[in-house]
């Protein structure tokens, strides 16, 4: 049975060619993607997807050079976390364009997104699903850094925020500070009710909760109080 829902799934898998425009130079296509999140990304993360339907040049040219650049021809560090972070948000992005706004990402929809629709990502075609689970996340952990969640944007309205400038490698520290402290300072991420003894978290923790425990924390609260705008007791439930 197993085996016969693998073929289906296979069966299923949509291979979407990357954007047949010219290969842009690196700077040139980070100065694309620079426009197209904030010509189209407003200051609540959200994405004017219709406007940038009518003008995707930008966003083409970018993953043209997403497709045509090794992730392992990157210097290890900022510079390839930075721009497998850029690639992950624009591939969502245009995954929404070209599929459709999804009206939610549960059950066959959420399968279809992340799993079935793959991408050229350096040269290897891949998922969503692959590129985040397989590829950056195995990154994050070895260098001990679990705060890339809170820079990556599947599109949906529970994803952290899409920022309207891209990540750098110049920077990268300091952007992620910034996006995992805006993460924790949303009350739908992160509350503390006394009366109940209880602190409510986002589920991402709970996604991936290897990311964060025992490494570099020692419970999901630990990590989360780091960043949350006020602390709460570790013997909460």
């Amino acid at each position: 049975m197993a085996a016969l829902l693998l073929a289906a799934l296979a069966a299923c898998t949509t291979l979407v060619p990357a954007p047949q425009v010219a290969e842009p130079t690196p700077p040139a296509a980070r100065a694309a993607w620079a426009r197209v999140l904030a010509q189209h990304v407003d200051a609540r993360g959200e994405v004017d997807f219709e406007a940038l339907a009518r003008d995707r040049t930008d966003l083409d040219r970018y993953l043209r050079h997403v497709a045509q650049t090794p992730l392992a021809s990157l210097p290890e560090g900022p510079v390839r976390l930075a721009h497998m972070i850029n690639a992950y948000n624009a591939l969502s992005m245009f995954n929404v364009l070209d599929s459709g706004i999804p009206a939610t990402h549960a059950g066959w929809a959420k399968l279809r997104f992340f799993v079935l629709r793959k991408f050229d990502i350096g040269g290897q075609s891949m998922s969503l699903y692959t590129f985040e689970n397989d590829v950056i996340r195995p990154y994050a952990r070895r260098i001990d850094d679990p705060r890339v969640h809170f820079a990556l944007n599947c599109m949906a309205v529970s994803c952290p925020v899409l920022p309207r400038a891209p990540f750098t490698a110049e920077a990268l520290d300091a952007e992620l500070e910034r996006e995992t402290r805006a993460f924790f300072a949303r009350p739908e991420n992160f509350r503390i009710d006394i009366e109940q003894r209880t602190v409510w978290l986002s589920e991402l923790l709970d996604f991936y909760p290897e990311d964060f425990v025992p490494r570099p924390a020692t419970s999901l609260l630990a990590y989360a109080n780091r960043y949350a705008p006020e602390a709460a007791p570790l013997d909460l439930r």
